[in-house]
């Protein structure tokens, strides 16, 4: 399967490049630095700033997906990015768009989001609404996409390739005592990987907001 795959040399997206080319499809990285990526990938190098360029890049893909992270004083550009990538997928008829989500849209109880049960820490709060918003540029959207969001802490670890999948209620382990008002909400960076690639390869979540943890 040819992937365009965005943020590729990120915490997430490092992890869904290694996942992808492990298991034989033909990737494309895109990145604002290529030098961070090994020298025989093929790469781009693009701040995802013009609808054009992304069009360019995603045109006889058989998907794209944006494990785009946006700059820590700026979280707002992650709803300008998914905006022009909606765009660009639509316009060159890429078949299939998954996007790295936040946890913060999932519901801890009916009804109600981690983002709006006042438990987010205050620094958490713009990016986490920046991910909601985007969340709704693509439920209103006419494109093939899935958003998929990790568990509350998100972080290095293993591939062990045991885990749950949810849909948009927050995955916990309640037999774990935990500080966090909603449980014990784990994944690493390297079992969400799986999940995504699993998806990607069998979609069942199609138009779909799901979730992974343990």
């Amino acid at each position: 399967m040819k992937v365009v795959l965005i943020g590729a040399s990120g915490n997430a997206g490092s992890r869904i490049l290694r996942e992808l080319q492990s298991r034989g499809h033909d990737v494309t990285a895109v990145v604002r630095n290529p030098g961070k990526l090994p020298a025989n990938l093929n790469k781009k190098s693009d701040d995802l700033s013009a609808n054009g360029r992304i069009r360019e890049i995603v045109s006889g893909t058989d998907a794209l997906v944006s494990a785009y992270n946006p700059p820590d004083n700026d979280p707002d550009q992650l709803i300008q990015v998914t905006a022009r990538l909606i765009e660009a997928v639509r316009k060159a008829n890429v078949p299939r768009f998954i996007m790295v989500g936040g946890a913060a849209c999932l519901e801890i109880a009916p009804g109600m989001t981690a983002l709006a049960s006042g438990y987010l820490p205050k620094e958490w709060v713009a990016e986490a609404t920046s991910h909601w918003k985007s969340l709704e540029l693509l439920e209103g959207s006419d494109i093939n996409w899935t958003y998929l969001s990790p568990s509350a802490f998100f972080e290095a670890g293993e591939r062990t390739g045991k885990f749950r999948l949810g849909t948009t209620s927050l995955i916990v382990d309640e037999t774990v005592k935990s500080p966090i008002p909603f449980g014990n909400s784990r994944i690493s960076f390297e079992d969400y990987a799986i999940a995504l690639v699993d998806e990607l390869e069998q979609p069942t979540h199609v138009r779909a907001h799901f979730t992974v943890g343990y």
